[in-house]
This record gives C-alpha cells, sequence and structure tokens, in this order.
C-alpha cells in the first residue's frame, strides 16, 4: 500500500519546577498572537462556503464533508476565543533558542522530582507541541510504572523547525539534522547527559534519527508511529506473521488510507507551495485541509472520553497554524524529506529499549514482529481506543505506556 508512495519519493528525492532564564542561550517566551487573532476572526467570518455540496450522497468519502465544516466555522465564530486560548497556554514555561541559525521554540516544564527521567516529546503535520497540552501535568508528576517503580519527567517539547514558532530551517534541511539540533537543545542547552524521546507521525522520524545517531544520550524510545512503510497483509504473511483479528483490521485500515486518503501526502512531497500559498491567508482553508486530517486519522469515537480531540481542539490546532503563518513552511517537511519513509527495517547501533504503542485507528499499523527488527524492543501494547493523535485521542493510555520507559530506564 505504502510502496506507491516509496517510489514516488525517491524518485522526487504546574507543579514543576522552570527552567532558569540565565540557562546560556535560552530566552524566556510567551505567546502574544492577539493582534493577528482579529484579523483571522474576520476572515473566517468572510468566507461564505456553499449553501450545499455539489454531490449531496458522497459525505466524507470525497474530503471533510461541508456540514461539518460549516459547524467548524459557526464554533470558530461563536465559540472560539483564541485569548481564552493563549492565557492557557502561557501557563506553561516557553522558551526559545537559537540552535544552528534557527530560533527554536520549546516548552521545558520539570518535575519536583530529583530522578525524574527527561523526556522530549515530538510532534508531526497537521500536528504541534498541543498535542502533548493534556499530558504535561501527568507526566511531571509522581507515579509508577506497571511493576511499581516510581517514575515522573522533566518534559521538553519543542516545535520543529518550520512549526509554530520555529522559523523555518534552509533549503535540503532534513529529519536527520533535526534530530541532530535536538540532541544539542536536550544535552548542550538544557544539560541532561542522557534522556528518552517520544515522537509520532513525523515527531517519530526525527526520534528515530535520534534513537540511532546519539545512542549514548538517546537511552529509551516510545512511539506510536514509525518511519518505516508498513507492509502490506501479504508482505506480513511472507514474513510469517500470524495477524489478530484486531490487527487485520489495522492493516485494513492502513490500506484504505492509501486508496482515499493519500492525496495531501503526494500534493506536499511534490508541490508544497501550491498547496501552501493557496491556503497561506485562508484559515477556513486550512481548517478545511488541517480539520478532515483531524477527523479521519482519529477514533470514530473522539471527543467522548478518554478523548479530548473535538472541536474546540481542531480550531486550536488549526488557529495556530495560521497565525504563527508556519502552514507553508509546514508542509515543507515532506518536500525535503523524499527518504522521511524507508522501505527497509534495518537494526540500529544501539542497544537503547524502544517501546510501542498501537493504536486501532491509526493510519499505519507495525505488528510487534516488525517493531523488534527497527529497535530493542522491550513494550509493545495495543489499544482498541484512539488513532493518529493519541496525545488527544486516548491521553490516558498514551501516558501509562509513556510511564513504562521507566521499567526500562538505566
Amino acid at each position: 500500500m505504502w510502496r506507491a508512495i516509496a517510489a514516488l519519493l525517491a524518485v522526487i528525492g504546574s507543579d514543576a519546577a522552570p527552567l532558569q532564564a540565565t540557562s546560556s542561550g535560552v530566552k524566556p517566551f510567551k505567546i502574544d498572537l492577539t493582534g493577528e487573532a482579529s484579523r483571522m476572526l474576520e476572515l473566517v467570518k468572510a468566507t461564505r462556503l456553499p449553501n450545499k455540496p455539489v454531490y449531496p450522497t458522497v459525505g466524507a468519502s470525497a474530503g471533510i464533508d461541508l456540514d461539518v465544516l460549516k459547524q467548524l466555522q459557526r464554533e470558530w465564530i461563536h465559540g472560539f476565543s483564541w485569548k481564552g486560548e493563549q492565557k492557557e497556554l502561557n501557563k506553561y514555561h516557553h522558551f526559545t533558542t537559537d540552535l544552528e541559525g534557527l530560533n527554536i521554540h520549546f516548552i521545558h516544564e520539570r518535575s519536583r522530582d530529583p530522578n525524574a527521567i527527561p523526556l522530549l516529546l515530538l510532534h508531526g503535520w497537521p500536528g504541534s507541541f498541543l498535542e502533548f497540552v493534556p499530558l504535561i501535568e501527568s507526566l511531571t508528576q509522581q507515579s509508577k510504572t506497571s511493576n511499581g517503580d516510581p517514575v515522573s519527567f522533566n518534559i521538553v517539547i519543542p516545535s520543529l523547525p518550520g512549526f509554530a514558532f520555529s522559523t523555518a530551517p534552509k533549503e535540503n534541511w532534513t529529519i536527520a539534522d533535526t534530530a541532530r539540533i535536538f540532541n544539542s537543545l536536550m544535552t548542550d542547552l538544557l544539560g541532561y547527559e542522557k534522556f528518552a524521546v517520544h515522537g509520532t507521525d513525523w515527531g517519530s522520524g526525527v526520534g528515530y534519527s535520534m534513537y540511532e545517531q546519539f545512542n549514548s544520550t538517546v537511552r529509551a524510545l516510545h512511539a506510536p508511529f514509525l518511519p518505516f512503510f508498513p507492509l502490506t497483509e501479504e508482505q506480513l504473511e511472507a514474513a510469517n506473521v500470524t495477524l489478530s483479528p484486531m490487527e487485520q483490521f489495522q492493516v485494513q485500515r492502513g490500506d484504505d488510507w492509501y486508496a482515499t486518503g493519500n492525496g495531501y501526502f503526494i500534493e506536499q512531497s511534490t508541490k508544497p507551495n501550491t498547496i501552501g500559498l493557496a491556503l497561506e491567508d485562508n484559515p477556513v482553508g486550512q481548517l478545511a485541509w488541517i480539520g478532515e486530517k483531524m477527523i479521519e486519522w482519529s477514533d470514530p469515537r473522539a471527543g467522548t472520553p478518554p478523548s479530548v480531540l473535538n472541536h474546540q481542539e481542531i480550531l486550536r490546532s488549526t488557529a495556530l497554524y495560521f497565525l504563527t503563518k508556519s502552514f507553508t513552511s509546514s508542509a515543507f517537511i515532506y518536500f525535503q524529506n523524499p527518504g522521511g519513509f524507508r522501505s527497509d527495517y534495518v537494526q540500529p547501533p544501539t542497544d537503547a529499549p524502544l517501546l510501542f504503542s498501537s493504536f486501532k485507528y491509526n493510519v499505519g499499523f507495525w505488528p510487534a514482529q516488525m517493531v523488534r527488527r527497527v529497535g530493542n524492543l522491550v513494550y509493545y501494547q495495543s489499544h482498541e481506543f484512539g488513532g493518529h493523535f493519541p496525545g488527544i485521542d486516548n491521553p490516558p493510555a498514551l501516558l501509562t505506556d509513556i510511564r513504562e520507559i521507566g521499567r526500562f530506564w538505566a
């Protein structure tokens, strides 16, 4: 299913203690986008959507449903306040720093526990640091692993280069480059001798690159997604992988994504400027492009407990892209990384533990036998609830799995 994409890309190439502001090269940062937010709201109000769909019977099978988009637009106008969202986000400790000429934004929240594990949380597209906000407080507080070991974390959540408040990188910047500067962020600037990483979507690519390159500093990796193309059911059968009924469902969901959901992938991998410039000053257009993915890639029960992925979350995510003018630059991560997803499953030069969480409604599926081929797999957990954005689609399950890092931390 993903092999055609691989071929195409081969052709195109709190209670927490804050970080001290005196840390070398690190500056406190406060979100302040209220001025642009007023203009954004006017654009949302001025956008005229069609009265009815061209083909009423297709529903969401041809993209975001018109009625859903209209409802999101109404909620944006009448029930969404960027000022309120900004106030909530500024409760966390934000910073910026210069790394190889890039101004990188990150949140740093420390636990009161002196034995807390440093943990780097990496988002993807169309995500952002917002994906991890529901996890911050719980991760910094002391809890226990499944075998009763105490565990807590010092949390670092950067915005990938070209996303949100992090500046766009130079041409030909790859996820391996991002891995290098994030390792510097954790070690040189924040002073952590070793740390764990969690990454999803493109963040899994950055995290896995760090797992490969920096085996003395990255001492654990947790992921719900891998930068390796999932295998088809036929390929898995040839590899002597036996699938459970839920795993068969997950493989089929990946096939369905390939058949009807990968148009954005090809567009952003080949012509990111076209879609970027078309939607750069169009908040409702960005809402359609981003909102469709957040809806389709999530559990159908999103917005009901334990999920917090509701319309408000979709609006907040879209507003962040629009207000930071990062829609176009974020799309370039596809164009600049034609080899970002690999076909060959290889064992990296590290013995650091690898933990994996499989969520039923994700758009890619990797059984434990395949995950074991790309790292020192010590923990694998399947979840019946959740999808591509587990930090907001099933926060309790993701919290439980991340905490298992404590069982293997040394």
